[in-house]
């Protein structure tokens, strides 16, 4: 979530993070389209990059969720993605489990 502060025409004049404990702030979506206009015409690259590293959490759990759904469904076979993609799948579903479980102590032996 990004908070947005407006000028007094309603115009996005800065996006930040946090709300800074003040109503002067707009939740908004980290993709919403005014947002990514703001930045397209306020801010150099790296502000896009920055949206952009924002999301990854979300996709990358997304992405996962539909890995897991392709295999239950025998749409694909796991062993067939990459040996990377599949040790670092099975890493993150393995840490979300002690999550899970409430065991957030990881061993040495449990990081691959």
């Amino acid at each position: 979530m990004l908070y947005v502060e407006r000028n007094e025409q309603g115009e996005i004049v800065s996006v930040r993070r946090e709300d800074g404990n003040t109503p002067d702030f707009e939740a908004k979506q980290a993709l919403d389209e005014e947002i990514l206009d703001f930045l397209c015409k306020n801010s150099a690259e790296d502000s896009i990059f920055r949206l952009l590293d924002a999301t990854d959490l979300g996709i990358i759990r997304v992405l996962e969720d539909l890995i897991d759904l392709l295999v239950s469904k025998n749409l694909i076979m796991f062993s067939e993605l990459p040996v990377q993609a599949q040790k670092k799948l099975r890493s993150r579903q393995h840490m979300r489990e002690q999550i899970a479980g409430g065991s957030l102590i990881i061993s040495d032996e449990d990081i691959l």
